[in-house]
């Protein structure tokens, strides 16, 4: 029996990531099917496709691209690998565009092996967006740090604030660079809710994630994320706290979890959709 009872909210989102092993046609098919209006890609699925298939399935199906997943990785030193990065994150700008999606989710990168400067390699974020930020306001894509819970910090993400998102976000304005709240990074932040009403004031705030936060954690913790309302993540305050900042887009559930990626999509995707109408839906307007 599904698990879905009506239709879900109009700014529903579902990211590719949570039915990991779909190809981007079921993940469309899925997600149409299910009533929803809108879908968040990952870049690897779309390539499997390219991008003008990609382009065609998502206006066939009717369907909205709600962010496109992900650019970033900026926190090497200056040389061939750096230039690499940066010139890829520019074919995600491109592709961003061609798809309509409003949004590029930046991972900003971890630690360059063999190194502890943690200032230095956010400054190197910096420097990186300075050099995008103006191919981004051109292609009207906004370049969206994400920051990462700081068990990332290392290997994945050295903005692990809200706060330090803003402070590098608001040297290049939000018509370029904006920032993500993903419940499963920030709800432990005793800063939240002051840096969601910063990021508000500014027009910041480029992309709404959520899933939910539970112990203990898997071994590989990159795999720790749940379904809304299955952890301990107050989705009722920091929603509408991101309501009250201003945020108007769609929100997307994002989940990384083995045991989820490994149930059938269909049986995920209805799933997903019921947990998000009783832990988020319901303090959303309708």
């Amino acid at each position: 029996m599904s698990l879905v009872i009506a239709p879900p909210h109009p700014r529903f989102s579902l990211n590719q990531a949570t039915i990991k092993y779909a190809s981007l046609a079921e993940a469309v098919r899925l997600s149409a099917e299910s009533g929803a209006e809108s879908l968040g890609l990952w870049r690897e699925p779309v390539a499997e496709v390219g991008l003008d298939k990609a382009v065609r399935l998502l206006a066939e199906a009717r369907l909205r691209v709600s962010s496109l997943c992900r650019g970033g990785f900026f926190t090497v030193a200056e040389g061939p690998a750096r230039r690499a990065a940066i010139d890829d994150n520019r074919r995600a700008l491109a592709e961003a565009a061609a798809l309509g999606a409003p949004t590029l989710v930046l991972v900003a990168g971890g630690l360059p092996d063999g190194s502890r400067d943690l200032a230095g390699a956010r400054e190197r974020v910096r420097d990186a967006l300075g050099e995008l930020a103006p191919e981004a306001r051109a292609a009207g894509v906004t370049l969206a740090i994400e920051p990462l819970h700081p068990m990332y910090a290392s290997d994945r993400a050295v903005i692990s604030t809200l706060g330090q998102a803003l402070d590098i976000a608001e040297q290049f304005g939000a018509d370029a660079v904006g920032v993500v709240v993903d419940t499963f990074h920030v709800w432990w932040d005793p800063q939240l809710f002051a840096q969601i009403a910063r990021a508000g004031a500014g027009g910041y705030i480029a992309s709404y994630q959520v899933c939910d936060w539970a112990t203990p954690l898997p071994a590989d913790v990159l795999l720790a994320r749940h379904y809304p309302g299955d952890g301990v993540i107050d989705f009722e305050a920091i929603t509408r706290a991101v309501l009250a900042a201003g945020y108007t887009g769609d929100i997307e559930v994002e989940i990384f979890n083995q045991d989820i990626w490994d149930a059938p999509a269909a049986e995920v995707v209805a799933r997903t959709i019921a947990s998000f109408g009783t832990s988020v839906g319901v303090h959303l307007p309708s």
